[in-house]
């Protein structure tokens, strides 16, 4: 390769780039820059490509997850939530009141097992759960987990901020649960800078989440009376411009990483490289390829092997479960978490982006065979 291949890359055509200049200009001529008509399009073009009924942007991830789990009225509960995430996942529940206990990992599909929740719903009594789908992977086992759940009478959400067009038995990531939370962090596939997303189908949620996401003000946009505790959470008209564009071509973006996925695991698949797979599911986002490195190498000598031959991993997903994280000490203090221990240091991402040509894949594929064999 004549030049490194990189783990992120924005996508946005010249054709894009005119029209968000040309729509921009048009919202600052307004002066109308929070909760207008290009928030209300965003919205309901997302809501229309879940399957959800309402959708309600915010100003990250992060956010959405908070809200989501207020809705749930989670303060003085417990919820479970897998460790090996991002630190909004956990912090989130903690923030809206709640009592984090962590769920462990299968290394199968970096998500907790059904036999896990089972044991964390008997053992804790929580009032629901906080799924991840890392990586944008769908585990086979979680329609078992929601039924269950919803058999018990608990809550089950999903943080599904790498998961956007994830597609498993027909349904898409966000309309799988009791709700769902979407990122839009510039790294995502798909990006409004920042922002995020709160997926529902209760019409009494989605009212909520607007009053929370605007000072508490039900009902109206601005003035009138604060009912509720919330804060200035708010998506920008701009925001969503850019999110209304993307989201128009993550089809095609979920395509081009497809075939990436495809090229690279292939050459996987013969070497018996271990990784996580999606070929059970009806579509994935592949926003990471997530492959076990081999017993005796560690994540730093394999990126330096690969950067020296051009090929730019971002490391593993998340290489410090949350209970090692030194915010989250005292948090579920003496959970047992063996498989997270064992392989959030043990990971690797690859380079795989809607950017990279077909030779770019085919080469990743193989200089991770080169290094790993």
């Amino acid at each position: 390769m004549t030049k490194p291949i990189k783990p992120f890359y924005f996508d946005l055509t010249e054709g894009e780039i005119a029209e968000f200049t040309q729509e921009s200009t048009k919202i600052l001529r307004s002066g109308n820059l929070i909760l207008g008509d290009y928030t209300d399009r965003f919205e309901a073009a997302f809501a229309a490509y879940i399957g959800s009924k309402h959708a309600v942007s915010v100003n990250s991830g992060s956010t959405a997850l908070e809200i989501l789990l207020r809705l749930k009225w989670v303060e003085g509960k417990t919820v479970l939530a897998p460790t090996n995430t991002n630190f909004a996942t956990v912090a989130a529940v903690i923030r809206a009141g709640g009592i984090v206990r962590y769920l462990d990992m299968d290394p199968a599909s970096f998500a907790p097992s059904l036999a896990m929740v089972k044991q964390g719903i008997e053992r804790h009594r929580p009032a629901g759960v906080l799924w991840v789908h890392i990586g944008g992977i769908i585990s086979p086992e979680f329609p078992a987990a929601v039924a269950y759940c919803r058999e018990r009478g608990l809550f089950m959400l999903e943080d599904a901020a790498h998961a956007h067009g994830s597609q498993l038995r027909g349904v898409k990531s966000g309309n799988l649960a009791d709700g769902a939370a979407f990122s839009f962090f510039p790294t995502k596939v798909m990006t409004t800078c920042e922002g995020g997303m709160i997926t529902t189908n209760s019409a009494e949620e989605a009212e909520s989440a607007r009053s929370f996401r605007n000072q508490g003000k039900r009902g109206m946009k601005f003035g009138g009376l604060h009912h509720d505790f919330g804060n200035s959470s708010r998506m920008t008209e701009i925001n969503a411009l850019l999110g209304s564009i993307q989201l128009k071509r993550l089809p095609e973006m979920l395509k081009k990483r497809q075939a990436g996925y495809d090229m690279i695991t292939a050459s996987l698949d013969k070497a018996g490289i271990r990784y996580v797979t999606a070929r059970h599911m009806d579509a994935a986002s592949h926003y990471k390829l997530i492959v076990l490195l081999p017993e005796g190498r560690s994540l730093d000598a394999v990126k330096k092997e690969l950067a020296a031959d051009g090929v730019i991993a971002g490391g593993g997903v998340y290489e410090i479960p949350c209970h090692r994280q030194p915010v989250f000490q005292g948090v579920d203090a003496g959970a047992d978490l063996p498989n997270a221990d064992r392989w959030c240091p043990n990971h690797l991402c690859p380079p795989l982006t809607s950017g990279m040509s077909d030779d770019e894949s085919r080469y990743v594929g193989e200089m991770l065979v080169k290094h790993l064999t």
